[in-house]
Parts: C-alpha cells; sequence; structure tokens
C-alpha cells in the first residue's frame, strides 16, 4: 500500500447521483416564493431550481439528497415542505377512491395511495373488489338493501 492509495482512500466519498426533488411547499407571495428559491440556491450540488406558486411546488435538480433538501427549506424559511405527495391521476387504478382524491391537489393530480398501504386500501383494490364493495354501497341506485 502506497502513498497514494492512502490519500486516495480518505478523500474518496460515496458520488451522490443526479435528481430531481419536488417538495411540496405553500407559497403566498412573491416574497414566500423569492424566499424558498434563495433557500436551496446555494445550496451544495444543486444545478437548477424552479419554483411554481400556482401548485405550491418546488422543483431541485442536481446532486443532492430529497431529505436533505426538505430539511433546508423547512429550516431556512420556516414553512412546512413534503416531498411532492401527488402523480397523475392516470397512473392511480381509482384515482377518485377516498384517500386518494384530495381537494387541495393540483388539477389532474391525486395522492399517491400505491406509495403508502395503509392511506387508501379502495384506490389499490383490484375491479372484482371494487365490484363488491359498490354492491352495498348508498351510492349506488342499484345496491342490495339489507335491513
Amino acid at each position: 500500500m502506497g502513498f497514494q492509495d492512502l490519500c486516495y482512500r480518505k478523500h474518496h466519498k460515496k458520488l451522490k447521483q443526479f435528481q430531481r426533488v419536488e417538495i411540496k411547499v405553500k407559497m403566498d407571495c412573491e416574497g414566500c416564493e423569492r424566499r424558498v428559491r434563495k433557500s436551496v440556491e446555494g445550496m451544495k450540488g444543486v444545478s437548477k431550481v424552479t419554483v411554481d406558486p400556482k401548485q405550491s411546488k418546488l422543483t431541485v435538480e442536481g446532486f443532492v439528497q430529497p431529505s436533505k433538501v426538505v430539511h433546508r427549506v423547512m429550516h431556512r424559511t420556516g414553512k412546512k415542505a413534503e416531498l411532492w405527495p401527488y402523480v397523475p391521476y392516470e397512473v392511480v387504478p381509482h384515482p377518485y377512491a377516498p384517500g386518494a382524491y384530495d381537494k387541495k391537489a393540483p388539477p389532474g393530480y391525486v395522492r399517491n395511495a400505491l406509495a403508502d398501504p395503509l392511506v387508501a386500501p379502495l384506490a389499490r383494490a383490484s375491479s372484482f373488489e371494487v365490484k363488491y364493495t359498490s354492491a352495498f354501497s348508498d351510492d349506488n341506485p342499484n345496491a342490495c338493501t339489507i335491513m
């Protein structure tokens, strides 16, 4: 083992992968938008920052870790921040099931019910399960009533 091997091992770090991190942060005005943008612009590894105040969405691209970006936004702005919880409604088998449908979601998006198994079991249900659960539903005019 030579001198070069020791130096290489000492300074060798695991390389981070280029990622696109989407974060939900509520922004009411241009000042909030600017504060959110500036909170991550100086962060090491960040190459591009995009802010969409209408959707309350911050997109950060670069060699970063998602958890560190969320923590930095929360710490620097004092706002509640979370990873983007929405997916396009075409991705979810039953987008209007309770738990998947969210009034606060941007148009064309629903909550990601496939990621968390405890959130919306009906949103992930197969058509066979849905047929039997809707057979006894009050919303179904042809439902069976047992009384």
